[in-house]
């Protein structure tokens, strides 16, 4: 049990902390109805959602880099491609409340900002999420993107305490972390094996090949090259180990209210339990809190 002493004692330290982080950065657009509010369009019958609020913030790589920033993190460098254009505005607007170098975040004019749209209406006491929409580019980056991409992300790498690697995009390639990210960073492991590199991926995780590996049990088992499906807890023990051991590096499973499988390679994995919170929990986002902590921590020197 991590006394409250030791606790404080690893947020102390986490201001003079640099990480930079590489993947996908999208705007998260809230637009609140105006509750109660039914109005028909004249041209077409259906609803037009009358809209009172707009709430923006920074997510997929900003979400985690949100949660940096609320820890007390000195510095965050992420290493991005966005469009130039109006959401990349509102993006890059939520990132001047954030300790964030900027010079990093590529504005490519072909590409459009990745948005999640989220149409909210009040309902019962409580906001409803309605239809998202969603807004990206469904081609991959170009080679020029991509040489210029490498080149930011070696130099935030040197710069940086850790890197943090979110592959946010299910489409092979479509997202910053293509291949040729990936193998940059297996070169950049081998370089300097004694950095921390913090690999989050839906749908990859079992390409990269290197760093520390974190997913949920789907995630995991997928990266095993299995059904992600099964609600089998020894498959996904075996799963983890086998990545753990490939990479030569510690590996995580997020499990949930039960918490978080740890494998060390070469050994088998141990849980880690969750700390039960009461009351109603929203559980969007508890996998780039974790990676938040663990990797803040371990840079700490926690174990």
């Amino acid at each position: 049990m991590l006394s409250h002493a030791r606790l404080e004692s690893l947020l102390r330290s986490f201001p003079r902390m640099t990480v930079a982080l590489v993947g996908d950065l999208f705007l998260d657009r809230y637009l609140e109805l105006v509750p109660g509010s039914h109005e028909l369009s004249i041209e077409t019958g259906l609803e037009a959602y009358q809209i009172h609020r707009v709430r923006n913030s920074a997510g997929a790589l900003g979400t985690v880099m949100n949660n940096l920033a609320a820890l007390g993190v000195g510095m965050l460098l992420p290493v991005t491609v966005i469009g130039d254009d109006g959401h990349g505005f509102d993006l890059r607007q939520c990132l001047r409340s954030l300790p964030v170098d900027e010079s990093h975040v590529l504005r490519d004019p072909r590409r459009l900002t990745p948005t999640y749209t989220k149409p909210m209406r009040l309902v019962d006491g409580q906001w409803r999420e309605l239809n998202r929409l969603d807004v990206r580019t469904r081609e991959p980056l170009d080679d020029a993107a991509t040489v210029q991409l490498c080149q930011h992300l070696l130099a935030a790498f040197r710069q940086a305490d850790a890197v943090i690697v979110l592959d946010q995009i299910c489409e092979a390639n479509c997202g910053v972390v293509n291949e040729s990210i990936r193998e940059f960073l297996r070169e950049l492991t081998r370089r300097e094996p004694h950095k921390l590199v913090f690999i989050d991926s839906r749908e990859f995780l079992g390409q990269f090949g290197c760093g520390v590996l974190k997913g949920n049990r789907g995630e995991v088992l997928l990266a095993a090259g299995l059904d992600p499906t099964p609600e089998d807890d020894a498959l996904v023990e075996r799963s983890l180990a086998q990545l753990a051991t490939q990479t030569g590096r510690v590996a995580f499973c997020t499990l949930g209210e039960r918490g978080i499988l740890v494998a060390e390679p070469n050994q088998a994995p141990t849980l880690v339990p969750g700390y039960p919170a009461k009351g109603a929990v929203d559980i969007v986002g508890a996998g780039d809190s974790a990676t938040s902590g663990i990797v803040l921590a371990s840079l700490a020197g926690a174990s």
